[in-house]
């Protein structure tokens, strides 16, 4: 299936509801306990002391949001690869239970060269007390189309 956007598609200020994702306490443990066992993450009573309960690790809540991104956006963009990413943060602790919603939004177009361009999308993940949990922007990698020399 042919992507939808090639570089020359995307305009910043473009935004897309990325959907939900919802964190379960099985997800964060498993995740933490081979990825990033810190206390907080995998033992109740630490956690307890420091967050008033468990918290999802940050590169989990980053990976979570990584699947309604690709669904809802990349899928349908000509994506080539991703260059990097930019002001990764996560601001409010995700707990088990948490739905978060994504939104994601084109902020910067950089031409490359007559074959690609990278395209930065900002996307911001908030819980259900619509907090802001994490933020960051995708470098990616776009193709132009053949038939263009804009």
């Amino acid at each position: 299936m042919p992507a939808t956007y090639y570089y020359e598609d995307l305009a910043v200020g473009d935004e897309w509801d990325a959907g939900t994702v919802s964190i379960t306490e099985e997800e964060l443990l498993e995740f933490a306990e081979r990825y990033d066992p810190q206390a907080f993450h995998v033992d109740e009573a630490a956690a307890e002391r420091h967050f008033g309960g468990l918290i999802t690790s940050g590169w989990h809540t980053a990976a979570a949001c990584m699947r309604p991104l690709v669904e809802s956006v990349l899928s349908d963009v000509a994506v080539v690869a991703a260059a990097g990413v930019d002001d990764l943060r996560w601001r409010e602790p995700v707990r088990p239970g948490d739905a978060l919603t994504i939104e994601v939004a084109v902020v910067e177009k950089t031409p490359w060269n007559d074959d690609r361009g990278q395209v930065s999308f900002q996307l911001t993940a908030t819980n259900g007390d619509g907090d802001v949990v994490h933020d960051r922007t995708d470098l990616v990698v776009v193709e132009r189309r053949d038939d263009t020399d804009t």
